[in-house]
């Protein structure tokens, strides 16, 4: 499975941004798909997940501000994110999981400036 990301850039506090991730394979056969970050000197975290079956589980940190969706014609995973905070700037990484195994997007950057 290759999984692309996309949306990423500079913003401002306060501002949105709207991440994307293109997988190659249908996303209806994926037990669950994800967002993960990784800010400079800190292990990388889970941001928001939804599953096969649409249920989602976000991190405290970003619970009301961030949105996952999935659009399995498109075979595409968006992370909203709104309200973006300084402490928010990471690279953010696609993730799929299936039974067969779990896959990571190259990466694309989000820097928050205050």
């Amino acid at each position: 499975v290759q999984l692309v990301e996309s949306g990423g850039g500079l913003v401002q506090a306060g501002g949105s941004l709207r991440l994307s991730c293109a997988a190659s394979t249908s996303i209806s056969r994926l037990n669950s798909m994800g967002w993960y970050r990784q800010a400079p000197g800190k292990q990388r975290e889970l941001v928001a997940l939804i599953s096969g079956g649409g249920i989602t589980r976000y991190a405290d940190s970003v619970k009301g501000r961030f949105t996952i969706s999935r659009d399995n014609a498109k075979n595409t995973v968006y992370l909203q994110m709104n309200s973006l905070q300084p402490e928010d700037t990471a690279v953010y990484y696609c993730n799929a999981y299936s039974g067969s195994g779990t896959w990571w997007g190259q990466g694309t950057q989000v820097t928050v400036s205050s």
